[in-house]
């Protein structure tokens, strides 16, 4: 999930309100980016939807403006001309340094969106991902846009935690032709006290979806000191054992593409000083996923 932090939001371009209500309307999603031609998040060039608001705290996240539901307003200083009187408004800013990061679009106005680049998923085999975030958060909204999508015959898919109540849950997967599910901490004491996530629902969520026959694609964050070991893969992979339908596992090594995003927020970012796993590291973790029968994709 990556997103380039110097991306200009149009903060007026089909919003509905730049200061909304802390739930949108069903009709109603609020995301903080689009990114078009994205060759990764799935197959082909597609487009990827982030939404924003998420219930976790994983230290590593390298979309931290995705966090918090509420529209964050930023000043990028390498813009500011730095006024005497600042009107604290994006929309008088003659630098453009004061910005917006999150806005509320209209389904029929992302829809718009999303179908002018509808040739290249059609010819690439590509199509639309909703990520974040987490998209599960606004099940309603997602539930309407991927229904749509789907009459329309755009390839979907999700990247998400799984970590919400499953009915919600299936509302959104029923419409994709992937979900993309992340297994992060393995142990579910400190999945909880980490990364706020509730380990025996995810679990629970990822068993229940795939008794419905939806192409599941697990997803493995490997985070130094977190998730980045042998006994911690292991543990998905145990757990991913009896589910024979699944061929193939995405590894996502760490980066640090995230840092200046911290910068921008304000916000203290604590692995700034975390290594980037090498080459060997990462290899090994292929190799023992290999091993148990499963074709690995280095991102994804």
């Amino acid at each position: 999930m990556t997103l380039f932090a110097e991306h200009r939001i149009n903060c007026k371009s089909d919003t509905t309100s730049l200061a909304p209500s802390p739930e949108p309307k069903a009709n109603i999603g609020r995301i903080f980016n689009i990114q078009r031609y994205s060759l990764n998040d799935g197959n082909g060039i597609r487009t990827v939807i982030f939404f924003k608001g998420c219930p976790h705290v994983c230290p590593w996240c390298a979309n931290p403006e995705s966090m918090s539901r509420q529209p964050q307003l930023v000043r990028r200083l390498s813009k500011c001309i730095h006024n005497e009187v600042c009107s604290q408004a994006p929309d008088e800013c003659p630098s453009g340094a004061l910005e917006w990061i999150g806005y509320d679009i209209s389904l029929d106005a992302l829809i718009d969106k999303i179908l002018k680049d509808e040739i290249f998923y059609r010819t690439s085999g590509g199509g639309i991902t909703l990520s974040g975030g987490e998209v599960l958060l606004q099940a309603k909204f997602a539930n309407q846009l991927l229904k749509e999508l789907k009459y329309l015959g755009i390839h979907t898919a999700i990247e998400t935690a799984g970590d919400c109540n499953f009915d919600d849950f299936y509302s959104v997967a029923q419409y994709c032709d992937e979900v993309l599910f992340d297994f992060k901490i393995m142990d579910e004491t400190k999945a909880k006290t980490i990364l706020h996530i509730h380990l025996n629902r995810v679990l629970s969520n990822f068993q229940k979806l795939y008794t419905t026959g939806i192409n599941l694609i697990p997803r493995l964050p490997l985070i130094p000191t977190y998730t980045l070991s042998q006994a911690n893969v292991e543990k998905v992979l145990d757990f991913l054992q009896p589910f024979s339908n699944i061929k193939e596992i995405h590894i996502l090594p760490f980066h640090q593409f995230g840092v200046s995003k911290y910068e921008l927020l304000d916000r203290p970012y604590g692995l700034k000083n975390l290594r980037v796993p090498n080459e060997s590291e990462i290899e090994a973790i292929k190799q023992l996923i290999e091993k148990r029968g499963y074709k690995v994709v280095n991102g994804g």
